[in-house]
């Protein structure tokens, strides 16, 4: 499913991510971002395009997946690992805030859904998404989960949450991310928190800088694996 949200200027921007319904539907979040810091970082793309591979992806449409039926450990601390044509980061996972999420993108992180799928939609300054194997900001799983932010939950940077579409619950998500990049992303509190980038930042940044004011990549980034531990 597809979600709209505008910047701090007004300006309509897509983020995307999918629950269990095939429709199609738009979401209002507003960026921090203005359109002018937004060109302005794009500009530093080239730059940051060296320390990653060019490479090339073909989407896929991907088989519906099985929602997990049993929690994590919570007893453990779980993180995804994501290696990418960039470089790798990790996230480390908030049961607390985010347990259904969690288990949901370990599961389908075990299940390879996120091999050699792209971050579709880069916006300089403000996210960087993926999580969708037909990189169209339409895909997902088959199937969602929720998980209600607190009021006071805040998208600074660094900090992964899921996306949703408007008429979706807060907190409801399938397996589309996004990872904010700028200081704080000024988003209202309707995006089930993930977990927070904990190893890796410099990665995130580099893929960060890769947009334009369109919000297209400027060069394809793959995600290679994603790999999921418990210690």
């Amino acid at each position: 499913m597809r979600r709209l949200l505008p910047t701090a200027a007004f300006v309509l921007v897509a983020i995307a991510g999918c629950g269990s319904s095939g429709k199609s539907t738009t979401a209002d979040i507003p960026s921090a971002k203005p359109p002018a810091t937004i060109a302005q970082s794009g500009s530093r793309a080239a730059g940051s395009a060296r320390a990653c591979r060019q490479v090339t992806n073909t989407p896929r449409k991907p088989g519906k997946q099985k929602k997990p039926s049993k929690p994590l450990d919570a007893s453990k601390t779980w993180t995804l690992e994501f290696k990418t044509s960039c470089g790798s980061f990790t996230v480390t996972l908030d049961l607390k805030r985010g347990p259904n999420a969690s288990a949901s993108m370990v599961s389908l992180a075990r299940a390879g859904f996120f091999t050699n799928t792209t971050f579709h939609r880069i916006v300089p300054g403000f996210v960087i998404q993926g999580g969708d194997p037909t990189a169209s900001g339409t895909g997902g799983p088959g199937y969602s989960s929720v998980d209600k932010p607190p009021r006071d939950t805040r998208y600074t940077k660094g900090v992964v949450a899921m996306a949703k579409t408007p008429t979706e619950a807060p907190g409801t998500a399938g397996s589309q991310f996004y990872v904010v990049t700028g200081a704080d992303a000024g988003l209202p509190p309707d995006y089930a928190v993930l977990g927070k980038v904990t190893k890796g930042m410099a990665t995130v940044d580099r893929i960060g800088a890769l947009g334009d004011q369109s919000e297209k990549p400027t060069q394809t980034v793959v995600i290679y694996d994603v790999v999921a531990t418990a210690r």
